[in-house]
C-alpha cells in the first residue's frame, strides 16, 4: 500500500496508477519505515553526573515499589545508604553504594522487554480493579520482574504493544517530545470519501486541538472501508476520534507498527522477548 503524505494532495490515492495498480497492502507499510525513519539518540551525560541517580529512582528500579512509594519509605526512615539512615528526599546514590530497605539489601532488577500482539477485549490500564482481562494476564510466568505496558491501547484496539520494567525507555517512547511513529490498519463501517481522506491528510480540528495524519491511503485496492494511517500523536483515542469526527465508525483498529517494532510472526494474543538488537536500537532512539 502506498500511503499519501500530508504534504501532498491526498486526492492522488484515487488514481488508478497509484494504489489500485500496484495492489499493495497495509502490511507493506512496515517496509522501509524501519530503516528510513531515524533519529539521533541523545548524547550521554558526561562525568560523574551520569553515574549518580536519585535514591527513589534506584529503589523503584529494584522492583520493590514505585518512585512515589519510595519517597514515602525514605521519609518513614525505612531506607539506609551505606549503613546511614536517609530520610531526606532528593539524595543521590552511586553504583557502588549499598542501599537497604527494611534491612534488606536492594539490587536493580534485570530489565525485561516483551513485544505482544494484543488481542481484543484486553485492557492495558493494569490498575483498573474492574477490568476482567488485562494484557498482564497474557504474560503471566514470562518473568519474575514487574513489567508494565508502554503507552495504552484501548480494549477494542489490537496490535503491537511493548511491555517492560525499563522506566527510562518507557518515558522516551511515550513522551510527546520524541513523537514516535505509529501505523494503524483501520476498518470503517462504510466507504470513506476522497475529500475526507484529504481532510485527514491536511488536518482537522478536534475538541483538543488540530491534528493531521503523516500519511493516509487505502489499505486494500478494492475495499474502500480499509484505511492505512501513519501518525505520531499520542493523544487518547486519536485515530478513532479522527474518523468519528468525519462521521465514520471504526469497526476494527489494529496497530501494525510502533517506534520501529512490528507484529511480524507474532500471532494475535502471543508475545516474544525483544532481541538484543531491537533493545539497542530502541535505547539509541534510532527509530522515529
Amino acid at each position: 500500500m502506498v500511503i499519501a503524505r500530508g504534504s501532498r494532495k491526498p486526492g492522488a490515492v484515487s488514481k488508478k496508477g497509484n494504489a489500485q495498480a500496484k495492489g499493495k497492502t497495509l502490511l507493506k507499510t512496515e517496509r522501509k519505515l524501519i530503516g528510513n525513519k531515524k533519529q539521533l539518540g541523545e548524547l550521554p551525560k558526561s562525568g560523574h553526573e551520569s553515574e549518580h541517580i536519585r535514591l527513589n529512582k534506584y529503589i523503584a528500579s529494584t522492583g520493590v515499589c514505585s518512585r512515589r512509594e519510595a519517597d514515602e519509605f525514605i521519609q518513614a526512615g525505612l531506607v539506609t545508604v551505606n549503613g546511614k539512615l536517609v530520610t531526606e528526599l532528593g539524595v543521590k546514590v552511586s553504583p557502588g553504594d549499598v542501599v537497604k530497605y527494611n534491612g534488606e539489601t536492594l539490587k536493580e532488577e534485570k530489565k525485561v522487554y516483551i513485544l505482544m500482539n494484543k488481542p481484543k477485549d484486553y485492557v492495558t490500564t493494569v490498575e483498573d480493579p474492574h477490568a476482567k482481562k488485562t494484557v498482564l494476564d497474557l504474560v503471566k510466568g514470562a518473568c519474575k520482574e514487574r513489567i508494565y505496558p508502554v503507552g495504552r491501547l484501548d480494549r477494542n484496539t489490537t496490535g503491537v504493544l511493548l511491555l517492560t520494567n525499563d522506566g527510562e525507555l518507557t518515558k522516551r517512547l511515550t513522551h510527546p517530545r520524541f513523537e514516535k511513529l505509529k501505523i494503524y490498519h483501520v476498518q470503517l463501517n462504510k466507504n470513506i470519501r476522497h475529500n475526507d481522506m484529504e481532510k485527514i491528510a491536511t488536518g482537522i480540528t478536534l475538541e483538543d486541538g488540530f491534528i493531521k495524519a503523516d500519511a493516509i491511503n487505502f489499505a486494500d485496492p478494492v475495499d474502500k472501508t480499509q484505511i492505512g494511517i501513519e501518525i505520531h500523536s499520542g493523544r487518547n483515542h486519536i485515530v478513532r476520534r479522527i474518523f468519528e469526527h468525519l462521521g465514520y465508525e471504526v469497526v476494527k483498529l489494529d496497530r501494525v507498527y510502533f517506534a520501529g517494532l512490528t507484529k511480524k510472526n507474532v500471532h494475535r494474543g502471543e508475545w516474544r522477548f525483544l532481541s538484543e538488537k531491537e533493545i539497542t536500537m530502541l535505547k539509541m532512539n534510532a527509530y522515529k
